[in-house]
C-alpha cells in the first residue's frame, strides 16, 4: 500500500494500520469482524521534502521499521503497491497524476482518494488525460473510490464516509477500504451524491465543534473559572454529551433531561435560541457543502464570493 503525499492524514491513516498489525497480527483476534482476504503488508509513503520524511519516520518506524519511505518518486510508490492512497492536497491532483508513468503503473489498480471537493470522475479525466489508452476498449483503467475521513483519525476517533460506487466495485476491494478507515474510527457507506455534505459535516465539523467548545470555555473564563480547568471540563462535557447521542440517547432527549423547570440550564439555552445558535451551526454546515461543492468544479475564491 502506497500512500501519494503522506501529509497529517496519510501518517494518521499508516499509523492505525501499523498498530492495528503490529497489536493484533492474528486474524482470529477480530473474529466478529470482515476481514480483507488480503490485508496489506508492505507500506511505502511517498512524499516531496526531506522534513516530511522524516516526520514520518519519527511518527511511524516505532510500529515497522520495514516501512519505505519515498522521497520526490511517486512513480516507483505506485509501482510497488497494489493499493494506493492519494492523500495529497487537492489543487495538486493533475500534477501528480500527470507525472510521467503515474498513470500507467496505477492501471488495474485500486485508488483511494481522500481529497476534498475532488470527485470520483475528475480523477478519471485527469488519468484519462495522461493515460488515454487505459480508457480505451479492452483498457484497464484503475478502479477510484472517494473517501472522506477527518482530524481525529490522528486519535483514532475519525468519522470516515466511504462513497458507494456506481457500478458497484468488488467485494474483496469494499471490504478492504472499510477494513482500512476502521483502523481510525468509524465509518458508513453514503451514495458519491452525498459526499459534499459528509466533507461539511465530518471533514469540517472539528472545526465547527472546536469553536463551540472554546466559546463555553470562555465563557466560564468570564465568570472566575481558570483556563486550564474551563477548556478540559467543555471537552470532556461535548465528548460526554456525543458519548450519549452515540450509545442512543436522542439530542433533544439529552437536552430536555438536563433542562429542569425554572433552572439555569433551560436559561442558558434560551439566550442560545434567542441568538439563533441552531440556525447559524446548520447554515455553516449548508454553506461548507455548498463550498466543497464549488471548490470540486474548480472554482478559485469560492469564499469571497458567497454573499
Amino acid at each position: 500500500m502506497a500512500v501519494i503525499g503522506c501529509g497529517t492524514l496519510g501518517i494518521a491513516i499508516l499509523s492505525g494500520v501499523l498498530l492495528y498489525l503490529r497489536d493484533a497480527p492474528d486474524p482470529s483476534s477480530s473474529p466478529n469482524s470482515l476481514l480483507p482476504t488480503q490485508i496489506p503488508t508492505h507500506f511505502i509513503a511517498c512524499v516531496t521534502r526531506p522534513e516530511s520524511a522524516k516526520k514520518i519516520r519519527s511518527s511511524l518506524y516505532k510500529f515497522s521499521p520495514s516501512l519505505e519511505v519515498l522521497l520526490s518518486n511517486n512513480v516507483q510508490g505506485v509501482r510497488s503497491a497494489s493499493v494506493v492512497l492519494l492523500a495529497c492536497k487537492p489543487q495538486l491532483i493533475g500534477t501528480i497524476l500527470s507525472e510521467p508513468g503515474v498513470a500507467k503503473a496505477l492501471r488495474g489498480k485500486l485508488l483511494i482518494s481522500i481529497l476534498a471537493g475532488v470527485s470520483v470522475s475528475q480523477i478519471h479525466q485527469e488519468l484519462c488525460l495522461a493515460d488515454p489508452d487505459a480508457y480505451n476498449v479492452g483498457g484497464e483503467p484503475c478502479i477510484v473510490v472517494r473517501v472522506m475521513p477527518n482530524a481525529a483519525a490522528l486519535i483514532g476517533e475519525s468519522m470516515t464516509v466511504i462513497a458507494t460506487s456506481i457500478p458497484p466495485i468488488p467485494q474483496t476491494f469494499d471490504v478492504l477500504i472499510t477494513w482500512i478507515f476502521t483502523r481510525i474510527g468509524r465509518v458508513v457507506h453514503l451514495p458519491s451524491t452525498a459526499m459534499d455534505a459528509s466533507t461539511a459535516l465530518c471533514g469540517s465539523g472539528p472545526a465547527f465543534y472546536a469553536l463551540m467548545l472554546e466559546a463555553m470555555a470562555d465563557g466560564a473564563v468570564a465568570m472566575g473559572l481558570p483556563r486550564a480547568e474551563a477548556q478540559l471540563m467543555a471537552a470532556q462535557t461535548m465528548k460526554g454529551c456525543a458519548d450519549l447521542v452515540l450509545h442512543g440517547e436522542h439530542p433533544a432527549l439529552v437536552r430536555e433531561k438536563v433542562c429542569t423547570p425554572g433552572g439555569c440550564s433551560i436559561g442558558g439555552l434560551m439566550v442560545l435560541e434567542e441568538g439563533k445558535v441552531r440556525g447559524t451551526i446548520a447554515r455553516g454546515v449548508r454553506e461548507a457543502a455548498v463550498v466543497a461543492a464549488e471548490l470540486g468544479k474548480g472554482v478559485q475564491g469560492v469564499n469571497g464570493t458567497r454573499f
